[in-house]
């Protein structure tokens, strides 16, 4: 998901951008991966804010209940009242009650990992999953983020909007190669995005992470654009990469076009 970047000295604020709000939910964002607690000092280093000015943030986040204080380590965390903003976000998306039984269709039909994500601007944002039990990897769980331009799910989202958009999103995004196999050029990428257009799924083949492939279908909505996507994601150790296609491919653009139509 997005964050809020610090503005550049001399750059036009919005007047209707209240700065205390803006600072205390980069506060809030600084808490993720690796940095899931940190001293003041640091905190206020991430966040680009003076010690004092965080002090105050830190403060009035652990009066509210955000935020928590290690006595011992004087290291910040996040709580879990965290949780129910996340929780409303969740319940308040139709397309997620809408796809759940579809999801759990294809859960029992595979017996692979089954994923609902959303697109957020040069993100993918995992909003239900359903794990196989063959699944060893537990890292990626609801609210995890991960680039569109490198996951099948992204990709589906993008081939079914139009051009100019995905390539605005592809030229917004920072094009890392996270593995060999990584598309990561902008040219291969809208290659990639008008083969996933005419073929109405996308393919991602150990792209993000090693030997995992996926394959995923874009959810539309009323006025035709995507919504969502539902994909599938295997490891080769129980399907080869030339296998996903045959296997799942039929069976994704399915479950795609009928959370679609409901």
């Amino acid at each position: 998901m997005s964050t809020v970047e610090p503005k550049e000295p001399g750059t036009r604020r919005d007047p209707l951008l209240v700065q205390s709000v803006e600072k205390a939910f980069r506060i809030l964002e600084a808490f993720s991966g690796s940095k899931s607690a940190m001293g003041l000092s640091q905190l206020a280093e991430k966040v680009g804010m003076d010690v004092s000015a965080a002090q105050r943030f830190t403060h009035t986040l652990v009066r509210l209940g955000y935020l928590a204080r290690d006595p011992e380590t004087r290291r910040y965390h996040t709580t879990s009242k965290n949780l129910r903003l996340g929780h409303n976000f969740l319940h308040g998306q139709r397309i997620v009650d809408v796809a759940m039984p579809y999801l759990m269709h294809l859960s029992k039909e595979t017996e692979e990992t089954v994923n609902l994500t959303l697109l957020e601007d040069t993100q993918i944002l995992f909003v239900a999953r359903f794990l196989s039990r063959h699944m060893l990897n537990t890292d990626v769980v609801i609210g995890t983020t991960m680039p569109a331009y490198c996951t099948a799910p992204g990709i589906a989202m993008l081939s079914r909007l139009p051009e100019d958009e995905a390539v605005a999103v592809i030229e917004a995004s920072e094009l890392v190669q996270h593995t060999e196999h990584t598309t990561a050029t902008r040219d291969a990428l809208i290659a990639k995005i008008r083969t996933s257009a005419r073929q109405g799924y996308a393919t991602a083949f150990g792209e993000y992470f090693q030997n995992d492939a996926s394959i995923a279908a874009a959810i539309m909505d009323e006025r035709g654009r995507p919504e969502a996507a539902v994909n599938i994601a295997v490891s080769y150790a129980r399907c080869r990469p030339d296998e996903v296609v045959p296997r799942f491919a039929t069976i994704v653009m399915a479950a795609a076009r009928s959370i679609s139509r409901a």
